[in-house]
Parts: structure tokens; C-alpha cells; sequence
């Protein structure tokens, strides 16, 4: 599996007033939860995901606290395998 793989997640709340900035905890069946920051730097997006919405989440590093992705964007066409 490499490091680069993209997971696709649902997203289930947002958080305003994290510690580093608003962020957003993603639940992935293959991970489980996944959280990401919602700063530009990392969100690909000009609009803000919402609880429900699928995101792609990549590179996706283990912390003590669980998992973080360092870059997400809204899930496309192209990313569904059949």
C-alpha cells in the first residue's frame, strides 16, 4: 500500500475552534476516523465539506491521537473504482 493512497471518507462534523484551526472528522471504512484541517493548505476546495459529503482524504499519517490526512478534497467521478 503506498503512503499516497487516497481514502475515501464521509464526513461527520466540523470543528471550529480547534486547537490548530477549524478542522473536520472523516469516517473511512478501511481507517475509521479521520481527521483533516480545513486550512487552504490542506482543504483543496473553495467550499467547506459538510456532514454527509464524501471527501478523498491522502496522505494519511497515524498520530498518537489517530489519524490525519494532510490533504482533502470532494470526492470526483474519476475517483470511483468499479
Amino acid at each position: 500500500m503506498s503512503q499516497d493512497q487516497g481514502y475515501q471518507a464521509v464526513v461527520e462534523k466540523l470543528i471550529s475552534g480547534g486547537k490548530h484551526g477549524p478542522y473536520a472528522v472523516a469516517r473511512s471504512e478501511q481507517l475509521g476516523s479521520i481527521t483533516f484541517s480545513l486550512d487552504p493548505k490542506v482543504w483543496q476546495e473553495n467550499d467547506l465539506p459538510e456532514p454527509g459529503t464524501y471527501v478523498m482524504l491522502t496522505q494519511v499519517r497515524r498520530k498518537r491521537a489517530g489519524w490525519r490526512a494532510l490533504y482533502g478534497r470532494f470526492v470526483e467521478p474519476s475517483d470511483e473504482k468499479h
